[in-house]
């Protein structure tokens, strides 16, 4: 495995993420940010903020999957939630709960969460962008 996902001392402890991760691998993927279309551009979970963060991230593992990695491999995701409050973040655990679930495994790179006006569409309400190194 290329990463190695660490909490330093001196930092908080959070339990969605981890403070740093190291890569050692070779390849550097760059996945675009992915928001909660289907195979086919259809909008999955309109108006349902935790169903469209879980379709974010099956389309996140989709993407590396094509490459030859998973969601084991990524380094870094970066969040986009429109009109973000701290009050849907249990709708973002939730999300990423169920994609966890259905994918087998917990995604805990360090991330940034960032609050938008909008997003490409009026029903898009995240996106997902992420970085990943594979060996």
């Amino acid at each position: 495995m290329p990463i190695t996902l660490v909490d330093p001392d001196g930092l908080p402890k959070v339990d969605a993420y981890r403070q740093v991760s190291v890569a050692t691998g070779t390849r550097l993927v760059h996945v675009a940010g992915q928001v909660s279309w289907d195979a086919d551009g259809r909008t999955v979970g309109e108006g349902d903020l935790a169903a469209q963060v879980e379709q974010c991230y099956l389309n996140v593992a989709t993407a590396l999957a094509a490459v030859g990695g998973t969601l084991d491999d990524l380094v870094k995701l970066t969040i986009h939630v429109v009109d973000w409050t701290p009050d849907k973040m249990p709708l973002l655990l939730d999300g990423i709960a169920r994609a966890s679930a259905r994918l087998g495994t917990t995604p805990v790179p360090p991330g940034t969460l960032l609050g938008v006006p909008t997003l490409d569409v009026p029903e898009h309400l995240v996106e997902v962008e992420a970085t990943a190194v594979l060996d």
